[in-house]
């Protein structure tokens, strides 16, 4: 049972790593400098860029920055219940 739980986290990761890809590139699209080498340490600025920029231009969160915050909190979600289930 809890296999099933940790293979739904990694595919939750797996569109995480997709939306901050998406993010990234939508951000060069702008302008914004991308730095690749540090990408793990700036990708929660770049969530906060995107979101920015997508609220002065629409009024609401762009669908990435969703998608981004969607994937993180079910691939964490999973990764719980799939150690509580692996505990007991």
């Amino acid at each position: 049972m809890s296999t099933v739980f940790f293979i739904l986290a990694l595919i939750s990761i797996a569109s995480g790593i997709a939306a901050s890809i998406a993010i990234t590139s939508f951000l060069r699209g702008r302008g914004i400098r991308i730095n690749y080498l540090l990408i793990r340490l700036f990708i929660f600025r770049y969530v906060r860029q995107y979101r920015q920029i997508t609220m002065e231009e629409t009024g609401q969160p762009g669908p990435l920055f969703r998608w981004f915050i969607a994937s993180w909190g079910l691939a964490l979600l999973f990764a719980i219940v799939g150690i509580v289930f692996e505990v007991t």
